[in-house]
């Protein structure tokens, strides 16, 4: 590789201890850090000018051709840059089947101030979500469907859990995701004007037949419960999916993501001559 490069070949580097413990939530918190494995994810990180501290790589596990000129970005870009021994790879990956591309980078961290809303937004809320690999579908849907900003609510797994990272393709990077209580978020929301929307089965409306062509905030709870009474009580609008065979419900990600394209759909709608 082109410019500077250092070798790791021993599992007792202590860069590999380091990198090892930002699997869990603890000491991601503690350091400001979060791993960022796999060639899109890492991409997509640059893209959007998320810039990694440091970059771990291992020639022997990589897919394709294009690995050398992501290296060189992050290099470019600030980051430390280490090639690594197979075995030293794999004990810093996380994942099943590595691309030989590992970053760690600060993480993403927003607030409800931080976030610019144009004219009839349309939002995720995604309230105490448990499953890393959901909120990580979301997040890609909501950046395939266009949403303006997505809000995670007193939360259960943090947007910086590698699965999450995983799960998004690196859309984490590309939309902007604040995190806040629930009380804080639905007075933000009232105070934009936004009207909230939340998904039961027992909603008198199918959810194409309200209209979401103002601003809207798609309010989405754990996998187990739901939404709290607190976000079902302040809806504005409740809408049911019709489950026509013999499930009664919807993996949170799969509801999140039809619900957005409803909106998707009603907005180009509006917007054709």
């Amino acid at each position: 590789m082109p410019g500077s490069t250092l070798l790791i070949s021993s599992l007792q580097n202590p860069r590999v201890k380091t990198v090892v413990s930002l699997r869990q939530r603890p000491h991601r918190d503690e350091t400001g850090l979060m791993i960022v494995e796999g060639y899109r994810e890492i991409k997509r990180a640059l893209d959007n000018r998320h810039l990694p501290a440091a970059l771990y790589y291992c020639p022997s596990l990589f897919l394709g051709s294009n690995e050398p000129a992501l290296i060189e970005r992050c290099r470019q870009a600030g980051a430390e840059v280490f090639e690594c021994a197979l075995p030293v790879f794999a004990k810093m990956s996380y994942r099943d089947r590595p691309e030989g591309l590992l970053a760690v980078a600060p993480q993403v961290r927003r607030s409800l101030a931080d976030i610019s809303l144009p004219d009839n937004p349309l939002l995720v809320v995604a309230e105490s979500i448990e499953k890393p690999g959901n909120l990580g579908t979301m997040l890609r849907s909501a950046d395939a469907a266009g949403v303006h900003a997505l809000i995670v609510c007193d939360r259960c797994t943090d947007i910086s859990n590698p699965n999450v990272v995983r799960a998004s393709i690196g859309t984490l990077f590309a939309l902007p995701v604040a995190e806040a209580s629930s009380a804080d978020t639905l007075t933000w929301l009232r105070s934009n004007r936004i009207q909230i929307l939340a998904a039961t089965p027992h909603a008198e409306h199918d959810y194409y037949d309200v209209d979401l062509r103002r601003g809207t905030a798609l309010v989405v709870g754990t996998e187990q419960y739901g939404l709290s009474p607190m976000w079902m009580d302040a809806a504005d609008l409740k809408v049911r999916i019709p489950m026509l065979g013999q499930a009664d419900s919807l993996n949170v990600a799969a509801a999140t993501t039809i619900l957005l394209y409803e909106a998707v759909c009603q907005r180009r709608r509006a917007s054709s001559p």
